[in-house]
């Protein structure tokens, strides 16, 4: 089976390139499951109700977020409810959503569906260490196919995490710093990997950002407002194959000029 994955979904440029293109990418790619991240959605910052259903109108199974979830008024109470789009696991308890969903795929395989984030250099409630084998241990008694979204920005500690996952998990995929990185590869175990999966969205900018913005805040380290950009806009995730049970035996990261 293939499990498609479009990166950090970043303002009106992301959203529209994937209301416009998910479809044909699942096609393209032969795609059982889709899972879309899709925590800059909101201009560039979070996720409402309204996008998060868009998102899947648009074809996504799952919608994975990150360090943004909350950043957008009634998302709490959407979240609470929601069985298909998950916030990251190691939140804490008294915050409202899961950070497991397990849906069908197309040739009727049952995947789980994790979102945790990275505690290096993050505000990160609870560790992923402290919970992350508790939590493969439950989606592994649900679902043959377990897949990662690790939204996190050290690269060794996404590395890590792949490394101690890799024969348990599908895939672990990294999100959050909006780059793609050239390292999609199945470990020895028969886990596909890749540091950060990189953006959908605006490339013509800083990581999604206007450039000017972005440049002005670093060079005089003064409050600019930041506003998503518009041009370049590209579709980045990978594909991940693997066999029924869950063993790896594939990824491939993908680019695509919306």
């Amino acid at each position: 089976m293939n499990i498609l994955f479009l990166a950090d979904v970043v303002g009106p440029a992301g959203r529209r390139a994937v209301e416009e293109q998910l479809p044909a990418l699942r096609e393209r790619y032969d795609a059982d499951v889709a899972i879309v991240n899709g925590e800059n959605i909101a201009d560039g910052v979070g996720i409402t109700p309204k996008l998060a259903d868009k998102l899947l109108a648009a074809g996504a199974d799952v919608v994975t977020l990150g360090n943004h979830t909350y950043r957008r008024s009634g998302i709490g109470g959407y979240l609470a409810a929601s069985e298909r789009v998950i916030r990251p696991a190691n939140q804490g308890a008294l915050t409202p959503g899961n950070g497991m969903a397990v849906v069908e795929a197309r040739n009727g395989v049952r995947v789980a569906v994790l979102n945790l984030l990275g505690q290096l250099f993050l505000d990160t409630p609870v560790s992923p260490w402290e919970i992350v084998d508790a939590l493969v241990e439950d989606a592994r008694a649900v679902a043959p196919v377990v897949f990662l979204d690790f939204h996190a920005e050290a690269t060794s500690e996404k590395v890590a995490i792949a490394t101690w996952l890799d024969g348990r998990v599908t895939a672990v995929v990294g999100t959050h710093t909006h780059v793609q990185t050239s390292d999609a590869r199945v470990l020895p175990g028969g886990t596909a990997a890749i540091t950060d999966a990189g953006m959908t969205g605006p490339h013509d900018s800083v990581i999604g950002v206007k450039s000017d913005l972005a440049i002005s805040r670093m060079r005089e380290r003064l409050p600019v407002r930041f506003e998503p950009a518009e041009g370049g806009v590209r579709l980045e995730g990978v594909v991940v194959t693997c066999t029924d049970d869950g063993k790896a035996r594939g990824i491939e990261a993908i680019r695509v000029d919306a």
